[in-house]
């Protein structure tokens, strides 16, 4: 039997690793990434929605405050991926060689 990417193994794999974020268990996936992922997945279909169903009557000052909106989404969630890759930074013992 071939072994496919999205084969049985890895969907099981998937499954337990998801199982396991939401234990004590040690698990592959970030907890805090797949929630914060899933939250900007949903502002930015909710944004794309909005544009799409009013942008026949937009005025240019609101186009400018949904691409502010659109802005401040994303640059928060990049924000705090950095916090969050800087605190894993502090957070590990440098190596001194002699």
């Amino acid at each position: 039997m071939k072994n496919h990417f999205f084969g049985w193994e890895n969907a099981k794999w998937l499954v337990r690793e998801l199982r396991n974020m939401y234990s004590s268990h040690k698990s592959f996936f970030s907890k805090k990434r797949i929630e914060s992922g899933i939250a900007f997945s949903v502002a930015q279909w909710g944004m794309i929605f909005f544009l799409l169903k009013k942008y026949d009557t937009l005025t240019m000052g609101e186009f400018i405050l949904w691409a502010a909106a659109e802005f401040a989404v994303s640059g928060y969630i990049i924000n705090q991926i950095q916090k969050e890759k800087r605190d894993i930074r502090n957070e590990t013992p440098e190596i001194v060689e002699n």
